[in-house]
């Protein structure tokens, strides 16, 4: 066990029960051309924490300790893709539709592949999932307790949505859960901020916060 300075509060860290979660660092967030430009939105916020979500799962490898990554992604005839999910706003791709790294948010395109500076290594669970949430319609739950699981840590993209929407589904489950505040990011910062404090809040009622610095200190137990 390891003592890990977060927030709220100080937090005990066993390794062999710990696992990283990067959630959907793909090209269709990250990259221009991508969905998450579609909608209008400035993707070189997403692209500025390659370099530290790097590092956390680096730091992760080195400590001998799981690391899962998830892509937000459909099958190819959008049937786990609701209407009420595709039809939604007016941007200017919609899901399934063909953009500059294939179909949008579709398993097996281009654009859904996790951005190469951060490609799973051999032996790295990937799980596709079709919703935000990281549990719903996925085989993470069981991956999670067949390895004895208990504390999870977060990354990736957006903090508001996928990567908040996780983090509560599993604090359900029971699961202690961090934030990786650095190694996270919104299309809208004050929507990034707004979260870590939801998260902390009320004696960290979601979670806890800590740097990449402090998580992976932690984990090596320095």
């Amino acid at each position: 066990m390891s003592l890990l300075s977060a927030r709220p509060f100080a937090i005990d860290i066993d390794p062999a029960r710990t696992a990283l979660i990067v959630i959907d660092m793909q090209r269709d967030f990250v990259e221009p051309g991508g969905f998450g430009a579609s909608l209008g939105n400035d993707v070189t916020l997403l692209q500025a924490i390659i370099p530290t979500v790097g590092r956390l799962i680096a730091g992760f490898r080195a400590a001998g300790v799981t690391v899962i990554h998830t892509r937000e992604c459909h099958v190819p005839d959008l049937s786990d893709c609701p209407p009420a999910k595709r039809n939604r706003g007016n941007p200017a791709l919609r899901i399934g539709d063909a953009g500059p790294m294939g179909r949008i948010l579709v398993a097996g395109e281009p654009g859904a592949d996790i951005v190469p500076e951060l490609a799973p290594i051999v032996g790295e669970i990937v799980i596709d999932k079709p919703g935000k949430g990281a549990f719903y319609a996925t085989e993470l739950g069981k991956i999670l307790a067949d390895r004895g699981i208990r504390q999870l840590v977060f990354a990736g993209v957006t903090t508001e949505v996928c990567v908040q929407t996780s983090m509560r589904e599993a604090n359900d489950r029971g699961f202690e859960c961090v934030l990786a505040t650095d190694a996270t990011e919104s299309y809208f910062p004050a929507f990034k901020q707004a979260t870590l404090e939801m998260i902390a809040a009320q004696g960290g009622i979601v979670g806890w916060l800590a740097t990449t610095d402090e998580i992976v200190s932690a984990l090596h137990g320095s």
